[in-house]
């Protein structure tokens, strides 16, 4: 995926961050509790699972640079799958990597990392996925003033001059969830999409929500994050999964982590706090 590139440029920092989130204790980490106790989990270090993410981490994927508060979304699921594992928050510390780290073939520092990575057949060649933990949405962002700003509907998206990155699952959706009445202006990539709306080219773009998170926050004065776009089903979405190194025995059960958090439901819930709610990504009906 090409957004979570811009992650790749935050420096890595020298100390790790200790961890210290507060635990749901109605929240059943099942069978897997003893796993952590008696060392059936080949981590890094002994009765510890270590969590890679970048430094700077950005909102709403992690609350002010903080991982162990617990606090985003990524730290959110981070610690859910920990405890589906059977490890409590003072049993997890976090590493700070690049993207590049992350994503390089070789041994890692950690045990998995969250991090915006989506899963890919290149990638996979040299490590090791989970299942999703997130499949990404398309969103629609414009800058303050424009005619789109105050958009609620998809209906008062029609009749705006859209762009999108030419080829992608964005220009997909919204032409299909859109239909706008004047074609959508197509872009080699999404740096010129974004400079299209900068320049008044276009009145709003069409981007998959973690760049829309990313460049309202980071990269556009007075952006502004209109709402998510609708999508039948996942087809076509990047899917975001944990990172472990090729061949890991974590895997198998990290996978089975994620998918529980799916099956019961706490994905869903996490990422209607995180970036529905919290972001303030509404769907746009």
């Amino acid at each position: 995926m090409r957004t979570v590139r811009f992650l790749a440029l935050a420096a890595a920092s020298a100390l790790a961050l200790a961890a210290c989130a507060p635990v749901d204790e109605g929240t059943d980490a099942g069978a897997s509790e003893s796993a952590a106790a008696d060392g059936a989990l080949d981590t890094l270090t002994d009765g510890v699972l270590t969590i890679g993410t970048s430094d700077p981490a950005y909102e709403p994927w992690v609350v002010g640079n903080d991982p162990s508060s617990g606090e985003g979304f990524e730290a959110a699921v981070a610690y859910a799958v920990a405890q589906q594992l059977g490890y409590d928050a003072d049993q997890v510390e976090w590493v700070p990597v690049t993207f590049d780290q992350i994503i390089a073939p070789g041994a890692k520092s950690f045990d998995f990392a969250i991090n915006q990575v989506s899963i890919s057949p290149e990638r996979a060649e040299n490590l090791d996925f989970s299942s999703s933990y997130y499949d990404t949405a398309q969103a629609v962002v414009t800058l303050e003033g424009s005619s789109v700003a105050g958009a609620t509907s998809i209906a008062e998206l029609k009749d705006a001059k859209l762009g999108a990155m030419v080829g992608t699952t964005s220009l997909t959706v919204a032409q299909d969830a859109i239909d706008p009445t004047t074609d959508i202006q197509v872009f080699n990539d999404n740096d010129q999409v974004k400079q299209a709306l900068q320049a008044g080219l276009v009145d709003a773009i069409v981007v998959d929500l973690p760049t829309a998170l990313y460049i309202t926050a980071a990269e556009l004065d007075g952006g502004v994050l209109v709402g998510q776009l609708p999508a039948d089903d996942a087809a076509g979405a990047d899917q975001l999964g944990l990172v472990l190194d090729k061949g890991s025995s974590l895997t198998e059960p990290v996978t089975e982590a994620v998918d529980t958090l799916r099956e019961d439901g706490t994905l869903a819930d996490l990422e209607s706090q995180w970036l529905t709610d919290a972001a303030g990504a509404p769907v746009l009906q």
